[in-house]
């Protein structure tokens, strides 16, 4: 029995990055040996067992066949005969198949340290076709390392390209997809994660409606960059910069999708966009199953960000609409999110991207005016019922309409 430390433990240590989860592989042993010394079986699929003090997950060496399409289409093959290499060369990257012992010595069969000198994301084998996720995986790690000045190998990216055309992205479940776009979008530089899968025509297949977005003019004044999509990657990068919660990031990719829905004769105005987005919001949310905070928190900046950015201009009555909207009273973090996301929409733009956003505190202001309505004085005149209701919201607007006239410019 060999134990090998593979896999991203290897790389990050070579790379001088945090090491956070540790993988094993273990050469030679059987299912019994494993029990015997103590550890716990976990996988259903092949023998993945858990270390009996450290908890951490050893696998025995494996070899994988392609039995039927989709990400679980495979047959593994786990026994004391299957060597290190014959394990490293099923996974997905050069630099995701390397090992190491316990004395530090290093096995790279296919060269992984040497496209981690060159800063290259370069496949395996050609059995990395095979299987349709690492399409997502390679734009993932395209975006974490992107830092550090890694690309993705021409001739991998190519094979990308023939998955993306093959029909086997769409064999990929919703929760697999998910996953690995919810980790994507919280990496350093998520922009990259969305134009690799663009770059490789995965997108048009995946988010066709955030596709549609590229070589949409918009009006120069307000948007420099002009083309929307390059836009949308602004935003994302924003997003990013300011440390945004995952949230706000999937609210900043789908904001301006109704953009892509405009005549081309309307160009470059997109009159109505907000509300022309709230469709393919709901489809990308659906298709990929997005948990329910994101989702609301997406139609919401899409139907309401541009009353975010003309948020001095709005009548008492339309920032009433808006922070009622939003729950405020119940829900009052989904709306510094909203805020956020408007914030980074704004930064988003070529050559504005350290513009001041006081929208920001005057909407925080004008939600901490309307709060402060206190609801027990209507409750003592007599106020019940749907009265009561709209005796609060009447109070409301009048707390607003001053906090409009302290604010007046």
């Amino acid at each position: 029995m060999q134990i090998y430390k593979v896999g991203g433990a290897v790389r990050d240590r070579l790379l001088g990055q945090p090491v956070t989860d540790i993988d094993w592989v273990v050469v030679g042993a059987t299912t019994e040996e494993m029990l015997a010394q103590g550890f716990r079986p976990v996988g259903a699929d092949f023998p993945v067992f858990l270390h009996p003090k450290s908890g951490e997950e050893y696998a025995l060496a494996r070899t994988e066949r392609k039995s039927r399409r989709g990400y679980g289409g495979f047959t593994f093959h786990a026994s004391p005969e299957v060597t290190l290499e014959e394990d490293l060369i099923r996974r997905d990257l050069t630099i995701n198949a390397m090992a190491e012992d316990a004395q530090g010595v290093l096995t790279d069969p296919y060269h992984g340290q040497q496209d981690l000198e060159a800063r290259l994301l370069r496949h395996v084998s050609s059995a990395f076709a095979e299987d349709p996720l690492r399409v997502l995986r390679v734009a993932r790690f395209a975006a974490r390392y992107a830092d550090l000045g890694f690309t993705v190998a021409p001739e991998t990216l190519e094979l990308m390209r023939q998955l993306s055309a093959s029909g086997e992205l769409e064999a990929l479940t919703a929760e697999r997809s998910w996953k690995e776009i919810s980790r994507a979008l919280m990496e350093n530089q998520p922009q990259v994660f969305i134009q690799v899968l663009r770059d490789c025509n995965a997108l048009k297949v995946l988010m066709p409606e955030v596709d549609a977005l590229f070589g949409v003019p918009q009006p120069a004044a307000h948007h420099p960059e002009i083309d929307t999509g390059v836009h949308t990657l602004s935003v994302l990068q924003q997003a990013a910069q300011h440390q945004q919660p995952l949230t706000v990031r999937w609210a900043c990719l789908l904001h301006d999708l109704g953009k892509g829905l405009t005549a081309q004769d309307e160009w470059p105005q997109h009159i109505a966009h907000e509300q022309k987005g709230l469709a393919p919001i709901k489809a990308i949310n659906e298709r990929f199953k997005v948990p329910r905070d994101c989702q609301e928190l997406a139609l919401l900046v899409g139907q309401y960000h541009t009353h975010g950015h003309r948020a001095l201009e709005l009548r008492a009555s339309t920032l009433l609409e808006l922070l009622q909207s939003f729950d405020i009273y119940r829900r009052p973090q989904r709306f510094e999110e909203f805020i956020a996301a408007c914030e980074m929409d704004a930064r988003g733009r070529l050559g504005l991207e350290s513009r001041t956003y006081p929208q920001a505190d005057y909407l925080r202001g004008a939600a901490n005016a309307a709060r402060a309505v206190a609801v027990q004085p209507l409750l003592e005149q007599g106020f019940k019922g749907p009265k009561l209701g709209e005796a609060l919201r009447l109070e409301r607007l009048k707390a607003l309409k001053a906090y409009k006239e302290q604010h007046a410019p």
